[in-house]
Formats: structure tokens, sequence, C-alpha cells
């Protein structure tokens, strides 16, 4: 689960955070085996839009992430964002590789931060539920030390 280096750039140098977990709407958005990653430069969704996929019962922009919860872990001095899976149900997509992190701020694409994403290999699902099983220990997160 590799997180988008310019996110943590917008973060430091932002008045206050750019990105609240717990009370903004993060989203899961799939994406094709096409999509070109780049940690280094990709920043908004619309760095991704264009990969999105399309099928019976997945709606664009994906999924809303509820359930979500934000800790500091002492004993491993991590902090950690944590959300219920995301789940599609008896959803038909091909081809897809990627599992999007993904704020959305309600504005244009190109001011939706992006946050981490998952590589889960290239899927296909025909007429099934789908879930984005996250880590138990959170969607994501960050080593303090």
């Amino acid at each position: 689960m590799p997180w988008f280096g310019l996110y943590f750039d917008r973060q430091m140098g932002a008045a206050s955070p750019v990105t609240s977990w717990d009370t903004n709407a993060i989203q899961c958005s799939l994406h094709t085996v096409s999509q070109t990653v780049n940690v280094d430069t990709d920043d908004f969704f619309n760095d991704w839009s264009g990969s999105e996929v399309s099928g019976t019962n997945y709606t664009a922009l994906g999924v809303t992430l509820g359930s979500k919860t934000s800790v500091y872990d002492t004993g491993t001095d991590e902090t950690r964002l944590d959300a219920a899976d995301a789940i599609w149900t008896t959803v038909t997509i091909a081809a897809f590789r990627y599992a999007l992190i993904w704020e959305n701020t309600a504005g244009a694409s190109t001011t939706d931060p992006l946050l981490v994403y998952f590589d889960t290999g290239a899927q296909t699902v025909t007429a099934a539920n789908l879930t984005i099983q996250f880590d138990a220990t959170g969607v994501c997160k960050v080593d303090t030390t």
C-alpha cells in the first residue's frame, strides 16, 4: 500500500490538514490494468480518472468508505487510518488491477487528493460480490518514528 508522495507535501504545507480522515468523504475506486502509477507525480484524482473501470453495478468514483477511524498506536509508533471494507454487490468488471483511496472534495477531480493505492493484480469479476478487504490494522498507516 504505497502512499502518494505529494499528499504529504500538501499536508505539511497547509495551515490546517488538507484531509480529515474521520469526517471527509474518502472513496475507494477501481482502476484498469492500463493505469501507469507514479507516486512521485500523481497527486489528484484526475491523474487516475481516465483509467477508472466501468461495469454492471459499478458506480463512477467508487464507494464512500464508512466507519472511518484514526488512532495512534504507541507500541508501534504508527498512526493508523481504518475503515470498513469497500464492497460492490453483484458487480461485473473486466480487467481491473488497482484500488485507489482518495478524498472526494466534491469539487473538480483536479482538487481531489490521492492517498494510497493497492495493487490487486489483474482481476475480472462477473456477476459476483467484490470486497476490497483492508488489513486488520488499518487501510493505511504512517510510521512516526
